[in-house]
């Protein structure tokens, strides 16, 4: 809305005209969701205090978590408001990529308010009944893969329509899984569910010590900002032998209000930790990270970049299937933060070690950029 605003006003006054700047405009969306997110944030915790809506704790966890018992969770909620907020204000609403990117965050974000609510009202870790979740995270998936078919076969230039489908693979200029020459976009849409579903689950499995996830979903936001201001731009597109596609340029504000928001909320989940973001916060960022690993078509990157999530996911995976084929645990608990935790490492240093893991993995994925 600010965008039109000013628009409007540089008519009157032409420094205003700067306002329609991509960079500017993501550099104030990092900055306006970093203030609301704190501002927030002592108002919503104090609420969540006075409603009593204290974290479940597992009863098999670390015996160091007990003292968390407690701590207001729902914390996402300000993280979900920021990023909405800063994306209503500064961001092009007639692109659709954006709207897409705001129904992913309600979906999710609703699906993670309900398993909270039931968390806090049952006194119990387990929520909402696991088919009722993944029946609504996976209607929302299948709303972005849909939707997102629906746009690329709208492109006047057949070009650009294979290139919004089809996967591209990382290091190779030429190279990709022509998921376009399947009928009806089968393959894209299935793909683009898998991508979703998987990026939220993981994410929310990787919530579970102070910080732990906030700051590899900041840090993960800002790799895929690059891609999709990239992406968004022919020129820099073409020179970097990436798909261009018109509708990520306003999607690099997205990813900018997440990192502000991601940044405002670490600064009252850090150690100690005065809030948890709960479901509500990780399974919408989660969905919102995996939407926008398929617009800008850097999936694989995204694996790359988000390797501390897809290494907790893998663990809870393999943990499952080792006890159920053998009764046997590989791990001493999962996901693997936990692991790590009982055998004896500080809390606190599991997540700075997790948190420098995901800086070099997101250095990984944007040297793939350049190594073609």
């Amino acid at each position: 809305m600010l965008l039109w605003l000013f628009e409007w006003l540089s008519q009157f006054y032409s420094p205003f005209s700067a306002v329609s700047s991509l960079t500017l405009r993501t550099l104030l969306s990092v900055l306006t969701a970093l203030g609301i997110c704190i501002a927030l944030g002592n108002p919503v915790i104090d609420r969540l205090h006075a409603l009593k809506f204290g974290q479940a704790i597992r009863d098999d966890g670390p015996e160091s978590h007990k003292k968390k018992i407690g701590t207001p969770t729902m914390g996402g909620v300000f993280i979900l408001i920021s990023i909405f907020l800063t994306t209503i204000l500064w961001a092009d609403l007639t692109n659709p990529y954006i709207w897409i990117l705001m129904v992913v965050l309600l979906i999710f974000g609703a699906v993670g308010w309900a398993d909270d609510w039931l968390k806090i009202k049952h006194k119990n870790p387990d929520g909402l009944i696991a088919r009722k979740k993944y029946f609504w995270l996976s209607l929302g998936a299948l709303f972005v893969g849909i939707s997102l078919y629906f746009i690329a076969t709208k492109q006047t230039d057949v070009a650009t329509t294979k290139a919004m489908q089809d996967l591209l693979i990382p290091l190779f200029k030429n190279w990709n899984i022509a998921f376009s020459a399947v009928p009806f976009g089968l393959a894209f849409i299935i793909f683009t569910y898998f991508v979703i579903n998987g990026a939220s689950n993981a994410v929310n499995l990787t919530d579970g010590l102070d910080g732990l996830a906030i700051f590899p979903v900041v840090l993960v936001s800002a790799g895929l900002g690059v891609f999709a201001y990239i992406s968004g731009n022919a020129n820099f597109a073409n020179y970097m032998h990436v798909p261009f596609i018109a509708y990520n340029a306003e999607v690099t504000l997205v990813c900018a209000s997440m990192i502000g928001a991601g940044l405002g909320f670490l600064w009252f989940n850090a150690h100690p930790a005065k809030v948890f973001m709960g479901d509500v916060g990780s399974l919408a960022l989660g969905g919102m990270l995996g939407t926008i690993a398929v617009m800008t078509r850097q999936e694989i990157a995204f694996a790359i970049m988000g390797g501390v999530f897809v290494a907790e996911a893998v663990s809870v995976i393999l943990q499952v299937g080792s006890y159920k084929t053998r009764k046997k645990r590989i791990f001493r608990m999962a996901p693997l933060h936990h692991h790590f935790e009982l055998g004896g490492v500080a809390e606190t240093q599991v997540v700075a070690r997790f948190w420098i893991v995901t800086i070099v993995l997101v250095i990984l994925g944007l040297m793939t950029l350049k190594l073609r």
